[in-house]
């Protein structure tokens, strides 16, 4: 099995731009909640290539507000560490999509 990303340079681009604009409008609290969107973003355009060569989608099932307590937590913990806490909150929002994501 192998996976394969569908993710266009526009597409990408596209979500770039809107979340810049949304973490700017926020004064920086809209970055605590890219993560969830980063994530499923990718996760929802790729696929699972199985050993016949039959694609299936992957659907990631979080949602950028499902986990508000989860991003409260990291937002202070990144205050309390100047900053250094919002990397390991990134890994671990992967690590949460990855577990919340099935194969269709």
């Amino acid at each position: 099995m192998r996976i394969r990303a569908e993710v266009g340079t526009i597409d990408i681009l596209g979500h770039l731009i809107l979340w810049f604009i949304l973490i700017l409008i926020t004064l920086g609290i809209g970055a605590f909640f890219f993560p969830y969107s980063f994530s499923k973003f990718i996760l929802n355009r790729s696929l699972v290539i199985d050993e016949n060569g039959n694609p299936r989608k992957m659907v990631c099932h979080t949602d950028i507000f499902g986990n508000l307590g989860h991003v409260i937590l990291w937002i202070i913990i990144s205050i309390i560490t100047l900053g250094l806490g919002y990397a390991f909150y990134f890994y671990k929002v992967w690590n949460y999509s990855l577990n919340n994501t099935t194969i269709e």
